[in-house]
Parts: C-alpha cells; structure tokens; sequence
C-alpha cells in the first residue's frame, strides 16, 4: 500500500499522521514534544512505524506546524507549509461545506475563514497564551485534575461564575480568588471555558464573520466544556471531527500527496528516527543587524541555516 506521511510539529503536541491514496487515515498519532521537537517527531515515527503492516510505503512528506522547517529537513519533506493551509485542507476533506475552523493548540489559537472551498480570510493569536492548550494544562496541573476531566468538570457546573480571561495572570489570579470564597471546583472550571471562549472570540475571532458549518480543531476541542461554551456564544452547533487532534498532519499529508504526482519522495524512510541530528547558533556580524543564524546538523554535517535577513548563510 502506497502512503502518504504527514506532520504537525508544534511547542506542546507532536501529531502524526499517515493517509492512503484515497486519503483515508491509515493511522495518527498524538504525542507531547516537551520541548525536544527533534526527539518528538524521531520518537513519534518509532511508534507509528511499529502500527504499521509491513506493506505500507510512503512515498510522499509533508510537514507543518511551528517547527516545520527544521523537521522538513530533517525528514526530507516533500513539502513544507503553514498551518491555516493545513488546518483548513484537513477540515475540508472531512467537511466540504465547512465555512468555519476553530483551532486552538498548545501554543495558539487561530481561526480560518472559508467560503466555498477557499480560504478566504484568517486570523492567529501568538502573543498571550491565554486559552491556549498550554495554559488549561497548568490550570489542571495545578488543580490536580486529569486533563482529559477538565471539560466534564464544566459540564457539571449548576451556576454561572465569571472568570477574567483576557490574560493568564488574571485569569489565574480570579480563579484562586473564587476558590478562597467557597466557589465550587466545577463553577470555576466553567467559568475559565466561558471566558476562555469569550477571548477567544472578542480577538482572535474579531471582525470576523462566523458562519456554519463550524468545526472545531486542536487539542483544546477534546474540552467539552469549551466546545459548549463556542456553541453557547454562536448558537451554532460546533462540530469536532473524530481526528480533531491531528487534523493539521492530516491536511499537510494530503497536500504532499498533490505536490509529489508523478515525481518520486525525497524521504529517507523510518530508519531516519535513528539518525543523530542536533541544532546550533550564531551570530553572523557581518552587520549592525548581529542576525542569530541557526543550522541543523545531521550527523555532525551541516545540512541547513536559517535566520538571517540577507539570505547570505542559506546561500552557503
């Protein structure tokens, strides 16, 4: 069986997926990068390979994510591209009508725009972490929760609480504060997914016009406390697909699939997870600018550079 092998490398989830001709999922995996997106992606493919049958081949990569260009290199990728393109294609091979994506991941959250098919406008937040995924996994860390619990705590709250969400200070701060004065754990947690999804809205979704189909993607969207909250607030149905986790591997499997018609992967194959690779930086002088140029390794040899303004080290 000929496969096509996708990668979504961000700060907190490494996602993996592996799709056939068709398209259908062969296999995904969702694993944590701790900070080692090297390590992580190196890891994950271990795991992956191992579900697999012996007669799948992978003749296409594609890579997406905060860490796309170092893992494209590393695996030699067919193709490297943003994540609203691979959200948004993942979205759509699932849902054609879909006129809404709701994406909150670990490090932030965006939301796409589609009109038949095109995306057509989108918007990121990268600068607070507020709602995002890593700051609900200090809130339950702290709490002493299981993250997967988080949102059916939610979902039993009996009254409304407001809780501030426009930073995680704050919103830690408000949270400790209810607590002092005998608020209940589930009325907190509630209010931390309202007003989650109310941050979310009033910027990241600003201006914006929300139209349904929404689909709701990330590994926030596991919360049901947030996905009711969205629906609360849209008085839509907020749908969240069976691969929520790892639909933006998925979209970028997908497009590697169309970038490598009739033309053969550059992917070394699986016995890459067992390559040394490493990063290192410096910083150029050749100008005021002092560029900080980082270069991936593999085996000790230099393979890539990037950072600089000029272009001159990815030149050489």
């Amino acid at each position: 069986m000929k496969a096509y092998l996708g990668v979504d490398i961000g700060s907190i989830s490494t996602n993996i997926a592996i799709i056939s001709e068709d398209a259908e999922v062969i296999e995904s995996l969702y694993i944590r990068t701790l900070g080692q997106p090297i390590k992580a992606v190196q890891d994950g493919l271990r795991k992956i390979s191992g579900m697999l049958t012996n007669n799948v081949e992978i003749i296409g990569v594609g890579t997406t994510g905060s860490a796309r260009r170092l893992i494209g290199v590393m695996l030699n990728a067919d193709l490297i591209k943003n994540e609203i393109i691979a959200h948004a294609v993942g979205a759509i091979h699932f849902y054609p009508d879909v006129q809404t994506v709701l994406e909150i991941g670990g490090q932030d959250s965006k939301i796409i725009i589609i009109r038949q098919g095109i995306v057509t406008d989108f918007a990121m937040n990268t600068v607070c972490a507020a709602g995002t995924g890593s700051f609900l996994d200090h809130q339950a860390q702290r709490l002493n929760i299981p993250i997967e619990e988080f949102g059916d705590f939610a979902l039993r709250a009996n009254s409304k609480v407001n809780i501030a969400g426009r930073c995680t200070v704050f919103a830690e701060s408000d949270m400790i504060h209810k607590a002092q004065l005998g608020v209940g754990i589930s009325e907190i947690i509630n209010g931390l997914c309202e007003a989650i999804v109310r941050n979310y809205l009033n910027n990241v979704g600003k201006g914006k016009e929300i139209l349904p189909p929404v689909i709701f993607q990330g590994g926030v969207a596991a919360n049901k406390g947030v996905k009711r909250a969205f629906e609360k607030e849209l008085g839509y149905e907020v749908i969240v697909p069976k691969y929520y986790d790892v639909m933006g591997a998925i979209g970028v499997a997908i497009l590697a699939r169309e970038e490598v018609k009739g033309k053969n992967t550059n992917f070394p194959g699986f016995e890459v997870s067992d390559i040394e690779f490493r990063t290192r930086s410096f910083e150029c002088g050749g100008c005021p600018n002092n560029c900080e140029v980082i270069e991936t390794l593999r085996e000790n040899k230099v393979i890539d550079r990037y950072g600089d303004r000029c272009g001159k080290w990815e030149v050489l």
